[in-house]
């Protein structure tokens, strides 16, 4: 299998299209493993809990969100690496449907 390199950097703020072209949210953090000496992507997460997560502020922006009234809080989604098509890294493609994606759970944090 051919390897290939995007900054991921770059990737952080994209928004994440479904195949009809709809806007699922934007990758707002990365989860990856070492392997070896290598780092492999194992998962994006987007939505306004993975700005919490990318920002460690999980508790105080939980609480914060609650006291402004925001008792119900989507908290976004976690694609897998193989669920997300990077062949053009300026639009990032969802390969499945958003109902096959693992929703991030707000409560456990």
């Amino acid at each position: 299998m051919a390897t290939r390199e995007i900054h991921l950097e770059l990737l952080l703020g994209k928004q994440v299209l479904d195949s009809t072209g709809k806007s699922v949210g934007r990758i707002e953090e990365v989860r990856a493993q070492q392997r070896g000496e290598e780092w492999v992507i194992e998962e994006y997460l987007i939505g306004t809990t993975a700005v919490l997560e990318r920002l460690s502020a999980w508790t105080i922006g939980l609480r914060i969100l609650h006291l402004f009234g925001a008792h119900k809080i989507h908290g976004g989604y976690t694609i897998s690496w193989e669920q997300l098509d990077l062949t053009d890294p300026e639009k990032p493609r969802l390969l499945c449907s958003l109902d096959d994606l693992k929703a991030l759970d707000t409560s456990k944090k």
